[in-house]
């Protein structure tokens, strides 16, 4: 899909509603380093507005982009929200709460993270105070005093407290979910770059945290460290998940 269809696509979801937050998140497959989620609320304005018409056209699923032009589009944001056209958040899951909580459960927790640093908790209606394990019952519960529509890139989530609507390939076709999805890698970019000098000799830097061969190799000769997911790398030493079939560029 074209770049210039995201702006249209998301004219089409904001219909009758005032915003539109796209979520999305970096890190799910990888085998260290935390899971992070990126929110961001557009409005309507600043969908008809100058920056959308004429700057929008470079934003695409963070995947494909290099890190140059993430970072250069992250510098925009910046300004967007400084300005108040956009408002924008992450939230992170830490390898502890993904050992926890399985990475579809620390994955909907960052994600909450995210969409929580956008609205307060009082900007849904609550029958019950809302957790991780919140049942499809009681999330139907959430009935937003705003208006607004979430779009979540992938399938919808089971259990999650925010009323959403699931996008298949949302950051390839959403202009708010590929934006969250920059937010969500270039955060999680810089932690692993943080984790690289903390824990040196893993290439952390390089590979941020996916299985490549030099990871592996990493982790043979200097064992595992605390920032990688156990049960990831059990899987990946013992040959039951093929590096090749993993997503090092997310």
């Amino acid at each position: 899909m074209k770049r210039r269809q995201l702006r249209g696509f998301d004219l089409r979801q904001v219909e009758g509603l005032a915003s539109l937050i796209g979520v999305d998140e970096a890190g799910r497959g990888a085998l260290a380093g935390p899971v992070v989620a990126g929110a961001v609320l557009v409005t309507r304005e600043f969908l008809d507005g100058r920056w959308a018409q004429t700057k929008a056209g470079r934003v695409n699923d963070s995947k494909q982009l290099t890190a140059a032009e993430r970072e250069e589009l992250w510098l925009e944001f910046e300004g967007l929200v400084a300005q108040g056209q956009i408002h924008a958040h992450f939230g992170v899951a830490s390898v502890d709460e993904i050992e926890r909580f399985n990475i579809l459960g620390a994955t909907k927790l960052a994600m909450r993270r995210a969409l929580e640093g956008i609205y307060p908790p009082d900007a849904f209606e609550r029958k019950i105070e809302p957790d991780l394990f919140t049942s499809p019952e009681a999330a139907a519960n959430f009935k937003p005093t705003v208006s607004c529509r979430v779009l979540i890139d992938g399938l919808p989530l089971r259990n999650f407290p925010y009323p959403h609507v699931g996008v298949v390939s949302g950051d390839a076709r959403s202009l708010c979910v590929a934006m969250a999805s920059i937010i969500a890698k270039v955060t999680r970019d810089r932690l692993m770059n943080e984790l690289d000098q903390t824990f040196p000799g893993y290439g952390f830097a390089q590979h941020k945290g996916y299985g490549t061969d030099d990871h592996r190799d990493a982790v043979l000769r200097l064992g595992r460290c605390i920032q990688h997911r156990e049960l990831f790398l059990r899987k990946l030493m013992a040959g039951r998940i093929d590096p090749a079939q993993m997503d090092f560029l997310e």
